[in-house]
C-alpha cells in the first residue's frame, strides 16, 4: 500500500455496502440460515432457530400495527439486556417505526426529557432491575397509567406517550402485556406487514441512540438502516463472522456496541447471539463462553479485566474464543496480551467511534501487531474516509495532531429536532468528532485527547454539562463545575466543584442524596468539593484543566 503524506485515508473495502432495511437483510438470513441457532438469552431460557427467531419479530411487528404504530412512531425500549429487547429492535424495524433506546439507568429526570424531546408514542419497558424500578418510574411521571385504558394514556408531563407495554408475565393497570401485544396480530395485521415492506427504504430513521452533549440535554444521534446495518455488518466482517461463529455479548443492548457490533453484526453474517445475563457479570459471561462454546467476546477492557482476575476463571474453558471487539476505552498493552494469550483471542479487534458514527469509523485488523492494536484504534473501516484537521479544518501531515472528521455512509442523519447542534457537527457532510489524533503513514489513528470536554467512567460516555445543568437547579447551588479525574479503576470519575449561595450550608451526602433517582447512577459525582471561588483565565474563564491538576495532588496525597 502506498504510504501516506497527508491525513486522510479511505477504508479499503471489497464488493458492495447493503443497500437494503434491516427488515429485509432478516428475512434474507433467516430463509438461508432457518435451522441455525438465532438467539440464546441464558437468563431467560431462550433458544430459537432463525426460523423461530423471525415467527416471533413478526409476532410483535404485527401487534404493534395492531396497536396502531405507523412507520415513523417512534417507540422506546427500557431495561436491561432480554430476548424482549431484541424482538423490539427487529419488529420496529420491520414496520419502519423508530425504536428509540432509553438508557437502563435513566432516572425520572432524564426519562421525562427523551420521552418528550422525540414524541415517544409507545414505550416497552422492563417492570424492575435491582434499584431501577422502571413501572414505578412511569407511574411517577404519568399517574394517569392507573386510570386509563391500556392505549389510551392521556397524561399531562408526556403528553406524546399513548401507550405503555410491559415485559414480564404479570398484569399493570393501565398497560399492556408484552406477549399480549404479540397475540394481537391478526390475518390483516400480517399482510399489512408484508404491503409495508417494499414502501420503507434503506435511508429511513430507524434508531434514536441518546448521546449527552458538551452542552445542556442528551441529543438523539438519528440513524438509518443502512448506517447501523452496514456498521454492524463490516464489524462481522472484520472478524471474519460466517454461520459457525458465535457471539458472546454481555454489553448491553441500549448502546450502539451492543445492537449494532453485537446483534447487527450477528445476524447480518447469520451468526448466533448469546445473551449471557440481563447487565453485565463476569461469571454469567464464562460460563456462556464455556457452555455455548462461543468463539468470540464483546467488551470494554474493565469487562476483561473483571473476567481474567475472577478467582474462578480457570475453572472456565475458553480456549473457542478467536475473537471479538474491544471497544469504550484504550486497552493497556499488558491486558492486550492476557485476552490473546489467556483468552485464545488470537484476532480480537481494537474499535474506535462514536453513536453519531452508527458507532465506528475506525478498527484494527485480525493479524494486526500489539503495538497497533494498543497504542492505536486502527484504520478506517471500509467504504468511510477520515481525516485529521486543524482549527481552520484543514488537512494536517502524517504524524501532526488534529481534530479527527469522518465522511460516509455511518454519519448520522443529525440530531433529532436540533438543526443548530447538527450544524455545529456535521459539516459539508464531515462529522466532526471532538477528539484530537495522529494518523501515521499506513492511516493507523491514534488518540490523543479530547476538544469537547468528555469523561469516559468505565466506557460510559458522560458529558459535564449535563450532570452542571441538572445540579444548577439545587436551591443552594450557585455555581458548580464538574470534570473527569484520574481512576486506576473505572479510567476517569465524576468530580464536581460546588460554589454554594451565600449564607447555605450542604454536605456531600445531601448533593449525593438529591441526584439519587434523578441521574444516572454513573454520572453521580464520586468527589465533591465546595469551593469559594473556582481558578480563571484573565478573560474570566473558568480553567478546569487547573482544578483537574490541583485534585490528582490532593487525591495523590490522600
Amino acid at each position: 500500500m502506498k504510504k501516506l503524506t497527508q491525513s486522510y485515508m479511505t477504508g479499503e473495502g471489497s464488493g458492495q455496502l447493503l443497500y437494503e432495511t434491516i427488515g429485509e437483510c432478516f428475512d434474507r438470513v433467516s430463509e438461508e440460515n432457518p435451522d441455525n441457532t438465532a438467539l440464546v438469552v441464558r437468563h431467560q431460557q431462550i433458544r430459537w432457530s432463525y426460523r423461530e427467531f423471525r415467527q416471533q419479530v413478526d409476532r410483535l411487528a404485527t401487534g404493534l400495527l395492531a396497536l396502531g404504530i405507523e412507520p415513523g412512531d417512534r417507540v422506546g425500549i427500557w431495561g436491561p439486556n432480554s430476548y424482549e429487547w431484541i424482538l423490539t429492535q427487529f419488529a420496529t424495524a420491520k414496520i419502519g417505526a423508530i425504536m428509540v433506546c432509553i438508557n437502563p439507568a435513566y432516572r425520572l429526570f432524564e426519562l421525562e426529557f427523551v420521552l418528550n424531546k422525540v414524541e415517544c408514542k409507545a414505550i416497552i419497558s422492563a417492570e424492575e432491575f435491582k434499584s431501577s424500578k422502571y413501572l414505578a418510574m412511569l407511574n411517577t411521571l404519568a399517574p394517569e397509567i392507573a386510570t386509563c385504558e391500556p392505549g389510551y394514556l392521556r397524561s399531562e408531563k408526556l403528553p406524546y406517550l399513548t401507550t405503555v407495554i410491559r415485559m414480564g408475565d404479570e398484569q399493570s393497570p393501565g398497560m399492556f402485556n408484552f406477549e399480549q401485544v404479540c397475540s394481537l396480530g391478526n390475518e390483516g395485521a400480517y399482510q399489512r406487514l408484508a404491503e409495508l415492506g417494499p414502501t420503507l427504504g434503506p435511508d429511513d430513521a430507524i434508531n434514536l441512540q441518546f448521546t449527552s452533549g458538551t452542552t445542556g440535554n442528551p441529543k438523539g444521534a438519528t440513524l438509518t438502516h443502512c448506517n447501523i446495518l452496514n456498521n454492524g455488518y463490516n464489524a462481522g466482517q472484520g472478524m471474519g463472522f460466517t454461520p459457525d461463529d458465535i457471539l458472546c455479548m454481555p454489553v448491553p443492548l441500549y448502546h450502539c456496541f451492543g445492537m449494532v457490533l453485537g446483534v447487527l453484526a450477528a445476524v447480518s453474517t447469520g451468526a448466533t447471539i448469546v445473551l449471557p445475563s440481563p447487565v453485565y457479570d463476569p461469571v454469567s459471561t464464562l460460563a456462556a463462553v464455556a457452555e455455548e462454546r462461543c468463539t468470540a467476546l464483546h467488551g470494554v477492557p474493565t469487562m476483561f479485566v473483571t473476567e481474567l482476575d475472577h478467582p474462578d476463571f480457570a475453572k472456565y474453558d475458553v480456549s473457542s474464543l478467536r475473537t471479538g471487539i474491544i471497544a469504550g476505552a484504550p486497552c493497556p498493552e499488558e491486558l492486550m496480551k492476557r485476552i490473546i494469550g489467556d483468552m485464545h483471542m488470537e484476532n480480537v479487534l481494537i474499535g474506535y467511534g462514536q453513536t453519531e458514527l452508527s458507532p465506528v469509523n475506525h478498527l484494527t485488523l485480525p493479524d494486526d501487531s500489539l503495538e497497533n492494536r494498543t497504542q492505536t484504534v486502527g484504520r478506517p473501516i471500509p467504504y468511510v474516509e477520515v481525516k485529521i484537521v486543524d482549527e481552520n479544518g484543514r488537512v494536517v501531515p502524517i504524524g501532526e495532531q488534529g481534530e479527527i472528521c469522518t465522511r460516509g455512509y455511518s454519519v448520522m442523519l443529525g440530531y433529532w429536532n436540533d438543526e443548530d447542534k447538527t450544524a455545529e457537527t456535521i459539516v459539508n457532510g464531515w462529522l466532526y468528532s471532538g477528539d484530537l489524533g495522529t494518523m501515521n503513514e499506513h492511516g493507523y489513528v491514534r488518540i490523543t485527547g479530547r476538544i469537547k470536554d468528555m469523561i469516559i467512567r468505565g466506557g460510559e460516555n458522560i458529558y459535564p454539562r449535563e450532570i452542571e445543568e441538572f445540579l444548577f437547579t439545587h436551591p443552594k447551588i450557585s455555581e458548580v463545575q464538574v470534570f473527569g479525574v484520574e481512576d486506576p479503576k473505572m479510567g476517569e470519575e465524576v468530580c464536581a466543584w460546588i460554589q454554594l449561595k451565600e449564607g447555605q450550608t450542604a454536605t456531600e451526602e445531601q448533593i449525593r442524596d438529591f441526584c439519587k433517582g434523578q441521574i444516572s447512577h454513573f454520572k453521580i459525582p464520586r468527589y465533591i468539593r465546595f469551593v469559594d471561588e473556582f481558578p480563571m483565565t484573565v478573560t474570566g474563564k473558568i480553567r478546569k484543566v487547573e482544578m483537574r491538576a490541583m485534585m490528582a495532588e490532593e487525591l495523590k496525597a490522600a
